[in-house]
């Protein structure tokens, strides 16, 4: 199956956000954990942040990340033309 042109610069652009959000996860997740007893000198609403990125702060940049993706990606399949609204 060929691609127009227009279909390229949709994957091209669904893939550069998937990858920049998988770097942020990857950030949060290891690199953070990795990190956590440096981080635990920096005190962040009274708890040391390695520990509040593992109880609290990860999961709240997790659900940003699944918010913004589906924010983008509704945007994106509009400008597009191919949101689930348009096969009617």
């Amino acid at each position: 199956m060929q691609l127009t042109e227009r279909h390229e610069e949709y994957w091209r652009k669904t893939l550069r956000l998937t990858a920049i959000l998988l770097a942020i996860w990857f950030v949060v997740t290891f690199v953070v954990s990795w990190f956590a007893r440096e981080l635990n000198e920096i005190v962040v609403f009274g708890f040391p942040l390695g520990f509040y990125m593992g109880a609290q702060g990860a999961l709240i940049v997790y659900v940003a990340l699944i918010g913004y993706y589906a924010y983008y990606m509704n945007r994106l399949d509009s400008e597009y033309g191919v949101s689930e609204g348009d096969d009617e």
